[in-house]
């Protein structure tokens, strides 16, 4: 027989706050869609490692689905589908709603590059018969959690006659792989009294790429660089030279997997920020008949500040915005000003064997589910847009209504650092905007963990907002 509940339960179920796994809160339903969508999520980490193969993704997928390019000045209605390819590194979807646009969009951002390291424009080099690539690190990184992996090769290179090539190296099963070689303990002993941040330096994370020289002792010095040189340019028709005009990004080679004996996480690289930007790609594509026009945003440049043409610094997802509008004969500001966003970024789980650099009260953990981050910045706030109590409060009920699992969560102490996202970009276009995302174990280190279940509860948090 249930016994009855004491005053003093009663009032802390009705007032105090109550933490509860996610999966505790899923039916065995629920939980088979989580696992399901997590399958296909892992499948597009495999595929996608860079902004540009993201976007190749993406866009084949729109195109499956009917949406069509858009063009400023067409005619648009309820219902239809339209994207913009900016560059292909960056993307905007969306679909038109029932709502008139003066009512605003719903608009999701997130972004698609993550911590890599870049090939210098002139990075070939020999030193002592083996051959090197010379890279420069691209976003916040721990530089020694690069050495000693094996990594993958993948960009674009523009030849002299502006033709293109993709190269993709060590992802298949039969390909080689790369590394950064890193000092034996036996012999480490002044490397080891270096700072952490120093262990490795920038100009020491060089790509060992190769060994046999061209079999020709008279072809004078750097023969083993000659010898891959030739190989690059039989396999894929590039000289030296080409390689000034290159994209080329040297990422982890580990595949996206199941992690622990349970299969509840997910350990991949790049979770940051593509374990949101595949949610919000799926949410909206699963958004048939918004009420709102709902617009998705996958942008790039986010880990380096958002600068360049193809980050949310540049204008182009305003001027996106005023193009739409004026196919409906209605002011792009009246639009953005009515609008709403979720910024769909990661922010930091709790790490149990690194508890101090958190408050326990106000972080995210892991199987909690989607993580709502009223602010972000450093210390005082700096370069955050600080979510209104009023946005704030009207998408808690929004989750709330919809059953939606999700937490609160500051990154790190006050005065530990922090760290920002695009909200305060789009927030700078007089749109409400929060932070929303996933909680990731590692965040920006080769090989990330996140939980299955707030993956999904992700994906459920950004179609119940799109669809609103």
């Amino acid at each position: 027989m249930e016994q009855e509940k004491s005053e003093a339960q009663v009032l802390r179920e009705q007032l105090l706050s109550q933490r509860k796994h996610a999966a505790q809160r899923m039916s065995a339903q629920e939980q088979q869609d989580c696992n399901a969508f997590c399958e296909t999520y892992k499948a597009f980490m495999n595929t996608c490692k860079t902004e540009r193969e993201a976007v190749r993704f993406f866009t084949e997928q729109l195109t499956a689905q009917g949406y069509v390019p858009f063009t400023p000045g067409m005619t648009l209605h309820a219902g239809d589908k339209v994207y913009l390819n900016n560059r292909g590194k960056s993307l905007i979807l969306a679909t038109i709603g029932t709502a008139p646009v003066t009512d605003g969009v719903r608009l999701c951002a997130a972004h698609i590059d993550s911590p890599r390291l870049d090939l210098k424009q002139h990075p070939l080099y020999e030193d002592n018969e083996i051959g090197f690539f010379k890279t420069h690190y691209y976003g916040g990184i721990k530089k020694y959690q690069w050495t000693a992996i094996p990594l993958s090769l993948h960009g674009v290179v523009i030849r002299k006659d502006g033709t293109s090539v993709e190269i993709r190296i060590g992802e298949e099963e039969t390909d080689p792989v790369f590394c950064i070689t890193d000092l034996l303990p036996h012999l480490a002993g002044d490397q080891m009294k270096r700072t952490l941040a120093q262990g490795i330096k920038g100009e020491e994370l060089n790509i060992v790429i190769g060994s046999l020289p061209f079999p020709d002792e008279k072809g004078g010095n750097d023969l083993v660089k000659l010898r891959l040189m030739q190989l690059l340019n039989e396999k894929y028709g590039i000289t030296e030279d080409d390689l000034l005009s290159a994209e080329l990004e040297i990422v982890p080679a580990f595949r996206a997997k199941d992690v622990g004996i349970d299969r509840s996480m997910i350990g991949a690289y790049g979770h940051d920020d593509r374990v949101c930007a595949y949610p919000a790609f799926m949410a909206t594509l699963g958004t048939a008949e918004p009420v709102h026009t709902s617009v998705v945003i996958l942008t790039d440049k986010e880990e380096t500040g958002s600068d360049g043409n193809t980050g949310l610094c540049s204008s182009y997802l305003k001027y996106f915005l005023c193009d739409l509008a004026e196919c409906f004969g209605v002011s792009g500001r009246a639009v953005m000003r009515a609008s709403k966003c979720l910024s769909a970024d990661v922010n930091a789980a709790f790490d149990p064997t690194f508890p101090d650099v958190v408050e326990r009260s106000n972080c995210a953990y892991l199987n909690h589910g989607v993580c709502v981050t009223k602010f972000t910045g450093a210390r005082g706030k700096s370069g955050t847009s600080d979510a209104s109590a009023e946005y704030v409060g009207e998408i808690r009920r929004l989750l709330d209504a919809e059953n939606v699992i999700w937490q609160t969560g500051e990154l790190g102490k006050v005065d530990m650092g922090g760290g920002g996202t695009v909200a305060a970009y789009i927030a700078n276009l007089d749109i409400d905007t929060i932070d929303i995302g996933v909680p990731v174990l590692s965040m920006h280190a080769p090989y990330e963990l996140v939980a299955k279940t707030d993956v999904y509860a992700a994906y459920r948090a950004f179609k119940v907002f799109l669809e609103s």
